[in-house]
């Protein structure tokens, strides 16, 4: 009866892992999209995993939101007012590092990470016109170098600079 009840969780197990596979195929592919599944396991984890956010982004003139788990999703909705939540991770990777550190301390990982969500406003349209930001400018160009709005950031950090 025992080997029969395993036989039964193994292909259980099988056939959802198969139609994970079958949902994810062809998806776009982040770094952040990766999902804590360790809390499943039975097994407890060790060692350290990156930071990743989801975006709940306020949608539009209601008090609705709607989340998101990439940027580019939120991008193609160009949604203007987002914050990040952390959903899993305990250590930040390099490149979130080396984006906080170009903040000097104007802005922490979270306030990059939703800053990074949004499009058609503050520092993606606006110009740079203080230290402070221009600190903050840096920070999202390094977190976020694939923003549809980089250019003109760029620009206008350049401008501060000059």
């Amino acid at each position: 009866m025992i080997t029969v009840r395993r036989a039964l969780a193994v292909g259980v197990v099988v056939a959802a892992a198969i139609g994970l596979v079958g949902c994810t195929t062809g998806a776009e592919s982040e770094p952040e999209d990766s999902l804590d599944t360790g809390a499943t396991s039975g097994v407890s984890a060790s060692g350290t995993s990156p930071i990743v956010f989801a975006f709940v982004c306020a949608d539009g003139s209601s008090e609705r939101t709607e989340t998101y788990t990439t940027y580019s999703a939120v991008w193609e909705d160009d949604r203007t007012d987002c914050t990040a939540e952390r959903i899993t991770g305990t250590e930040m990777s390099s490149q979130q590092r080396a984006a906080v550190q170009a903040t000097d301390g104007d802005a922490t990982l979270e306030e990059l990470a939703s800053g990074c969500a949004v499009r058609g406003s503050g520092p993606w349209v606006d110009a740079v016109t203080s230290a402070a930001r221009a600190h903050v400018a840096a920070g999202l160009l390094e977190y976020c170098p694939g923003h549809p709005e980089t250019d003109h950031l760029r620009d206008a950090l350049a401008a501060w600079r000059s």
